[in-house]
Protein backbone atom coordinates (compact mmCIF):
# COMPACT_ATOMS: atom_id res chain seq x y z
CA UNK A 1 0.00 0.00 0.00
CA UNK A 2 1.08 3.33 -0.48
CA UNK A 3 -1.08 6.74 0.15
CA UNK A 4 -1.02 10.66 -1.85
CA UNK A 5 -2.95 13.54 -1.48
CA UNK A 6 -6.25 14.84 -2.42
CA UNK A 7 -7.52 18.12 -4.14
CA UNK A 8 -8.10 19.15 -0.87
CA UNK A 9 -4.74 17.80 1.19
CA UNK A 10 -6.79 14.61 2.89
CA UNK A 11 -4.04 12.04 3.08
CA UNK A 12 -5.65 8.66 0.95
CA UNK A 13 -4.30 5.68 1.71
CA UNK A 14 -4.33 3.43 -1.86
CA UNK A 15 -3.27 0.39 -3.32
CA UNK A 16 -1.32 0.26 -6.41
CA UNK A 17 -2.69 -2.59 -8.77
CA UNK A 18 -0.89 -3.67 -12.42
CA UNK A 19 -3.81 -3.96 -14.62
CA UNK A 20 -2.34 -5.26 -17.49
CA UNK A 21 -1.60 -5.46 -20.47
CA UNK A 22 -4.36 -8.29 -20.60
CA UNK A 23 -4.65 -10.93 -23.84
CA UNK A 24 -7.85 -12.16 -25.50
CA UNK A 25 -7.43 -15.71 -25.15
CA UNK A 26 -10.86 -17.09 -25.66
CA UNK A 27 -14.40 -15.28 -27.11
CA UNK A 28 -17.21 -16.90 -25.93
CA UNK A 29 -20.31 -16.10 -27.92
CA UNK A 30 -24.64 -16.33 -27.13
CA UNK A 31 -24.72 -17.78 -30.26
CA UNK A 32 -22.70 -20.27 -30.57
CA UNK A 33 -21.82 -23.17 -28.11
CA UNK A 34 -21.44 -21.50 -25.65
CA UNK A 35 -24.61 -19.72 -24.83
CA UNK A 36 -23.41 -16.94 -23.67
CA UNK A 37 -21.50 -13.87 -23.89
CA UNK A 38 -17.79 -13.62 -22.45
CA UNK A 39 -14.05 -12.85 -22.68
CA UNK A 40 -11.24 -14.94 -21.14
CA UNK A 41 -8.31 -12.53 -20.51
CA UNK A 42 -4.59 -13.78 -19.55
CA UNK A 43 -2.54 -12.05 -17.52
CA UNK A 44 1.60 -12.42 -16.97
CA UNK A 45 3.46 -14.51 -19.10
CA UNK A 46 4.63 -18.03 -17.80
CA UNK A 47 7.60 -20.47 -19.16
CA UNK A 48 6.09 -22.64 -21.92
CA UNK A 49 8.18 -25.83 -19.92
CA UNK A 50 5.83 -25.12 -17.43
CA UNK A 51 2.48 -25.22 -19.18
CA UNK A 52 0.60 -27.91 -19.92
CA UNK A 53 0.01 -29.08 -23.47
CA UNK A 54 -3.91 -28.63 -23.35
CA UNK A 55 -3.26 -24.94 -22.17
CA UNK A 56 -0.19 -24.79 -24.61
CA UNK A 57 -2.31 -25.46 -27.68
CA UNK A 58 -5.35 -23.13 -26.01
CA UNK A 59 -3.17 -20.14 -25.63
CA UNK A 60 -1.87 -21.00 -29.66
CA UNK A 61 -5.01 -20.20 -30.87
CA UNK A 62 -4.67 -16.55 -29.56
CA UNK A 63 -1.19 -16.80 -31.01
CA UNK A 64 -0.23 -15.60 -27.49
CA UNK A 65 2.54 -16.49 -24.74
CA UNK A 66 1.23 -18.65 -22.21
CA UNK A 67 -0.15 -16.77 -19.59
CA UNK A 68 -0.21 -17.20 -15.70
CA UNK A 69 -3.26 -16.24 -14.26
CA UNK A 70 -7.19 -16.47 -16.93
CA UNK A 71 -10.33 -15.02 -15.86
CA UNK A 72 -13.36 -14.94 -17.70
CA UNK A 73 -15.85 -11.50 -17.80
CA UNK A 74 -19.13 -12.05 -18.91
CA UNK A 75 -20.87 -9.43 -20.96
CA UNK A 76 -17.77 -7.50 -21.65
CA UNK A 77 -18.72 -3.94 -23.74
CA UNK A 78 -15.39 -3.79 -25.49
CA UNK A 79 -15.14 -5.70 -28.80
CA UNK A 80 -12.44 -7.25 -28.97
CA UNK A 81 -11.08 -10.40 -31.01
CA UNK A 82 -9.05 -13.47 -30.60
CA UNK A 83 -5.28 -12.23 -29.54
CA UNK A 84 -6.32 -8.61 -28.99
CA UNK A 85 -5.13 -6.59 -26.25
CA UNK A 86 -6.51 -4.94 -23.45
CA UNK A 87 -4.94 -2.18 -21.42
CA UNK A 88 -5.99 -0.67 -18.38
CA UNK A 89 -7.02 2.96 -19.46
CA UNK A 90 -9.67 1.29 -22.21
CA UNK A 91 -11.61 -0.17 -19.51
CA UNK A 92 -11.35 2.38 -16.10
CA UNK A 93 -12.01 5.71 -15.50
CA UNK A 94 -11.01 7.40 -12.43
CA UNK A 95 -13.58 8.07 -9.73
CA UNK A 96 -15.24 4.38 -10.78
CA UNK A 97 -16.55 2.05 -8.57
CA UNK A 98 -14.66 -1.11 -9.12
CA UNK A 99 -15.03 -4.82 -6.94
CA UNK A 100 -12.09 -6.50 -6.05
CA UNK A 101 -11.74 -10.40 -5.84
CA UNK A 102 -8.72 -11.94 -4.18
CA UNK A 103 -7.56 -14.72 -2.01
CA UNK A 104 -6.83 -13.21 1.26
CA UNK A 105 -3.77 -13.73 4.01
CA UNK A 106 -3.53 -17.17 5.56
CA UNK A 107 -3.58 -16.91 9.16
CA UNK A 108 -2.99 -20.84 9.90
CA UNK A 109 -5.01 -22.13 12.86
CA UNK A 110 -5.93 -19.44 15.38
CA UNK A 111 -8.09 -19.31 18.44
CA UNK A 112 -11.58 -17.86 18.76
CA UNK A 113 -10.42 -14.36 19.67
CA UNK A 114 -8.89 -13.74 16.62
CA UNK A 115 -11.08 -15.99 14.12
CA UNK A 116 -14.52 -14.50 15.73
CA UNK A 117 -13.70 -11.40 17.92
CA UNK A 118 -14.90 -13.71 21.15
CA UNK A 119 -14.47 -11.58 24.27
CA UNK A 120 -12.14 -14.51 26.45
CA UNK A 121 -13.08 -14.88 30.08
CA UNK A 122 -12.01 -11.46 30.47
CA UNK A 123 -11.11 -11.64 34.36
CA UNK A 124 -8.34 -13.47 35.73
CA UNK A 125 -10.14 -13.92 39.38
CA UNK A 126 -12.32 -16.68 40.48
CA UNK A 127 -10.15 -19.36 39.54
CA UNK A 128 -9.28 -18.46 36.31
CA UNK A 129 -5.77 -19.98 35.21
CA UNK A 130 -4.47 -19.98 31.60
CA UNK A 131 -7.93 -19.67 30.09
CA UNK A 132 -8.55 -16.11 29.24
CA UNK A 133 -8.78 -16.68 25.66
CA UNK A 134 -10.77 -19.76 25.67
CA UNK A 135 -14.13 -20.32 24.50
CA UNK A 136 -15.72 -21.57 27.37
CA UNK A 137 -18.58 -23.93 26.78
CA UNK A 138 -19.84 -25.72 23.97
CA UNK A 139 -22.85 -27.59 24.81
CA UNK A 140 -26.51 -27.40 25.54
CA UNK A 141 -27.54 -30.33 27.85
CA UNK A 142 -28.47 -33.85 27.79
CA UNK A 143 -31.71 -32.79 25.30
CA UNK A 144 -29.66 -32.03 22.13
CA UNK A 145 -26.62 -33.99 23.41
CA UNK A 146 -24.50 -32.67 20.58
CA UNK A 147 -22.85 -29.81 19.60
CA UNK A 148 -24.32 -28.18 16.37
CA UNK A 149 -22.29 -27.59 13.14
CA UNK A 150 -21.66 -24.32 12.44
CA UNK A 151 -20.43 -23.23 16.16
CA UNK A 152 -18.09 -21.06 16.21
CA UNK A 153 -14.58 -22.02 17.15
CA UNK A 154 -11.28 -22.36 16.57
CA UNK A 155 -9.56 -22.94 13.28
CA UNK A 156 -7.69 -22.38 9.98
CA UNK A 157 -8.08 -18.85 9.69
CA UNK A 158 -8.21 -16.96 5.50
CA UNK A 159 -6.82 -18.10 2.55
CA UNK A 160 -10.05 -18.00 1.07
CA UNK A 161 -11.97 -16.17 -1.85
CA UNK A 162 -13.02 -12.58 -0.54
CA UNK A 163 -14.62 -10.06 -2.09
CA UNK A 164 -14.83 -5.80 -1.15
CA UNK A 165 -16.94 -4.42 -2.98
CA UNK A 166 -17.29 0.07 -3.74
CA UNK A 167 -13.47 0.63 -4.01
CA UNK A 168 -12.25 3.80 -5.53
CA UNK A 169 -10.46 4.33 -8.05
CA UNK A 170 -8.22 7.07 -8.24
CA UNK A 171 -5.45 7.01 -10.31
CA UNK A 172 -4.88 5.47 -13.70
CA UNK A 173 -0.99 5.51 -15.31
CA UNK A 174 -1.81 4.20 -18.47
CA UNK A 175 1.62 3.96 -19.75
CA UNK A 176 2.44 1.44 -17.24
CA UNK A 177 -0.78 -0.28 -16.77
CA UNK A 178 -1.24 0.26 -13.34
CA UNK A 179 -4.44 1.49 -10.86
CA UNK A 180 -4.53 2.94 -7.73
CA UNK A 181 -6.93 1.82 -5.96
CA UNK A 182 -8.46 3.34 -2.43
CA UNK A 183 -8.19 1.54 0.46
CA UNK A 184 -7.25 -2.62 1.10
CA UNK A 185 -7.76 -4.94 -0.94
CA UNK A 186 -7.52 -8.51 -0.09
CA UNK A 187 -4.45 -10.65 -0.58
CA UNK A 188 -0.94 -10.51 0.29
CA UNK A 189 1.52 -8.39 -1.94
CA UNK A 190 2.07 -10.01 -5.59
CA UNK A 191 -0.93 -12.26 -5.46
CA UNK A 192 -3.21 -12.19 -8.33
CA UNK A 193 -6.89 -10.14 -8.32
CA UNK A 194 -9.62 -9.82 -10.21
CA UNK A 195 -10.80 -6.32 -10.87
CA UNK A 196 -14.66 -5.70 -11.61
CA UNK A 197 -16.50 -2.71 -12.57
Amino acid sequence: MTSIYSADGANLACTVVEMGPCTVTQVKKNEGKDGYDALQLGFGDRREKNTTKPLRGHFAKADTAPKRKVAEFRDFDINKELGDTITVDEVFVEGDAVSVVGTSKGKGFQGVVKRHNFGGVGQSTHGQHNRLRAPGAIGACSDPAKVFKGLKMAGRTGGKRVTVDNLQVLKIFPEKNLLLIKGAIPGHKGSFVIVKK
